[in-house]
Protein backbone atom coordinates (compact mmCIF):
# COMPACT_ATOMS: atom_id res chain seq x y z
CA UNK A 1 0.00 0.00 0.00
CA UNK A 2 1.19 3.49 -0.76
CA UNK A 3 0.65 6.34 1.71
CA UNK A 4 1.25 9.96 0.80
CA UNK A 5 1.31 12.94 3.16
CA UNK A 6 1.16 16.51 1.94
CA UNK A 7 0.12 20.00 2.93
CA UNK A 8 2.64 19.91 5.78
CA UNK A 9 1.72 16.50 7.22
CA UNK A 10 4.95 15.06 5.84
CA UNK A 11 6.79 17.11 8.49
CA UNK A 12 5.28 14.83 11.15
CA UNK A 13 6.91 11.82 9.43
CA UNK A 14 10.53 12.98 9.27
CA UNK A 15 9.71 15.01 6.12
CA UNK A 16 9.09 11.82 4.13
CA UNK A 17 6.17 12.36 1.78
CA UNK A 18 5.56 8.86 0.36
CA UNK A 19 5.64 5.61 2.31
CA UNK A 20 5.24 2.12 0.91
CA UNK A 21 3.78 0.03 3.73
CA UNK A 22 2.88 -3.59 4.27
CA UNK A 23 0.62 -4.17 7.26
CA UNK A 24 0.44 -7.73 8.59
CA UNK A 25 -3.23 -8.24 9.39
CA UNK A 26 -2.71 -11.58 11.15
CA UNK A 27 -0.33 -9.93 13.59
CA UNK A 28 -3.00 -7.30 14.23
CA UNK A 29 -5.68 -10.00 14.74
CA UNK A 30 -7.84 -8.73 11.88
CA UNK A 31 -9.08 -10.37 8.70
CA UNK A 32 -9.50 -7.19 6.67
CA UNK A 33 -7.71 -3.88 6.78
CA UNK A 34 -9.88 -0.83 7.34
CA UNK A 35 -9.03 2.84 7.53
CA UNK A 36 -9.47 2.64 11.30
CA UNK A 37 -6.71 0.00 11.48
CA UNK A 38 -4.53 1.97 9.07
CA UNK A 39 -4.80 5.19 11.08
CA UNK A 40 -3.84 3.36 14.27
CA UNK A 41 -0.86 1.83 12.46
CA UNK A 42 0.18 5.23 11.05
CA UNK A 43 0.03 6.84 14.51
CA UNK A 44 2.22 4.07 15.98
CA UNK A 45 4.66 3.54 13.10
CA UNK A 46 4.94 6.69 10.95
CA UNK A 47 4.13 9.76 13.03
CA UNK A 48 7.37 10.83 14.70
CA UNK A 49 6.17 14.00 16.41
CA UNK A 50 2.99 15.88 17.31
CA UNK A 51 0.42 13.16 16.52
CA UNK A 52 -2.31 15.58 17.62
CA UNK A 53 -1.65 17.52 14.40
CA UNK A 54 -2.72 14.45 12.41
CA UNK A 55 -5.28 12.65 14.57
CA UNK A 56 -8.04 13.45 17.01
CA UNK A 57 -9.19 10.36 18.87
CA UNK A 58 -9.40 7.43 16.47
CA UNK A 59 -9.76 9.49 13.29
CA UNK A 60 -7.98 12.27 11.41
CA UNK A 61 -8.43 15.71 12.84
CA UNK A 62 -10.72 18.21 11.11
CA UNK A 63 -8.89 19.85 8.21
CA UNK A 64 -7.21 16.66 6.97
CA UNK A 65 -8.55 15.51 3.62
CA UNK A 66 -8.31 11.74 3.07
CA UNK A 67 -8.34 10.22 -0.41
CA UNK A 68 -8.43 6.47 -1.09
CA UNK A 69 -7.54 5.80 -4.72
CA UNK A 70 -8.35 9.44 -5.56
CA UNK A 71 -11.81 9.22 -3.93
CA UNK A 72 -12.78 11.21 -0.82
CA UNK A 73 -13.06 8.70 2.02
CA UNK A 74 -16.34 10.31 3.09
CA UNK A 75 -17.88 8.64 0.02
CA UNK A 76 -16.48 5.20 0.84
CA UNK A 77 -17.25 4.74 4.53
CA UNK A 78 -14.55 6.75 6.33
CA UNK A 79 -13.15 4.59 9.18
CA UNK A 80 -14.97 1.50 7.86
CA UNK A 81 -13.44 1.79 4.37
CA UNK A 82 -11.87 -1.57 3.48
CA UNK A 83 -8.37 -1.32 2.03
CA UNK A 84 -6.48 -3.59 -0.34
CA UNK A 85 -2.75 -4.11 -0.78
CA UNK A 86 -2.65 -2.10 -4.04
CA UNK A 87 -4.50 0.96 -2.68
CA UNK A 88 -3.11 4.48 -2.53
CA UNK A 89 -4.12 6.57 0.50
CA UNK A 90 -3.40 10.31 0.52
CA UNK A 91 -3.59 12.60 3.55
CA UNK A 92 -3.67 16.34 2.80
CA UNK A 93 -3.74 19.05 5.43
CA UNK A 94 -6.01 21.90 4.41
CA UNK A 95 -5.03 24.00 7.45
CA UNK A 96 -2.17 26.44 7.08
CA UNK A 97 -0.86 29.24 9.22
CA UNK A 98 -0.81 32.76 8.04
Amino acid sequence: MLLENSGGLELLCNSVKIHEVNINLEAEGNQKLTMKHLLSWVRTNLIKERPEMFMKGDTVRPGVLVLVNDCDWELSGQLDTTLEEKDVVVFISTLHGG
